[in-house]
């Protein structure tokens, strides 16, 4: 059974197949939709594992939905691979250095195919800007020049930083050095499968 679901979103039957044909057989469930519209649904009921996304797409935009990704804490996990036959209709929207996707310039190869799904993998996994314990911050600010002599427990977790949010803070390295493992197991696993599959 695949261990990975691709989802493919892109109006070019050609380019869905191209990519099924070049992913190690065995080891991917390609989900294919031809719109935007039929991707976005197919995102939250096949929940993938990683996001190839047209930015030209009928229906609903690729930069729609990546918009719609981009708004959802949940979705933004999701590996994403953005592909267009022009790099200036991606950068007209997002300017580069593209810090939480891949970009892939059509027609492409098989290695390159490959090494922008390792890229997404990793990108994915870097913390956003907007992580939940950010906005929380200004919150306590008020009260901590009022109180420092009343709360010396607070001096170790660093100024401006509540111990709450020390904590929140360290739960999400925790859980980052998981995601990391865990992300390097798969890697490994894809590696292997590709050497076989080049043999």
């Amino acid at each position: 059974m695949a261990s990975h679901k691709i989802l493919v979103i892109d109006d070019s039957r050609v380019i869905r197949m191209r990519v099924r044909d070049m992913l190690p057989q065995g080891n991917f469930e390609v989900i294919e939709a031809k719109d935007g519209v039929e991707g976005m649904d197919a995102i939250r009921a096949q929940h993938p594992n990683l996001i190839m996304l047209d930015f030209l797409l009928p229906r609903m935009s690729g930069w729609e939905v990546f918009q719609e990704i981009q708004a959802s804490p949940e979705l933004q996990k999701i590996p994403l691979v953005l592909m267009s036959g022009r790099k200036e209709e991606v950068t007209e929207k997002m300017s580069e250095p593209f810090e939480y996707f891949e970009f892939i310039q059509k027609p492409f190869e098989q290695k390159e195919l490959i090494e922008a799904i390792k890229a997404a993998m990793v990108k994915a996994r870097k913390p956003r800007r907007n992580a939940p314990a950010v906005p929380a911050a200004p919150t306590p600010a008020p009260a901590a020049p009022a109180t420092p002599a009343t709360t010396p427990a607070a001096a170790p977790t660093g100024a401006g930083v509540s111990p709450g949010e020390f904590a929140a803070l360290q739960t999400q390295v925790k859980q980052l050095q998981t995601e990391v493992t865990q992300l390097k197991g798969q890697l490994a696993k894809v590696l292997a499968f590709i050497k076989q599959k080049m043999k």
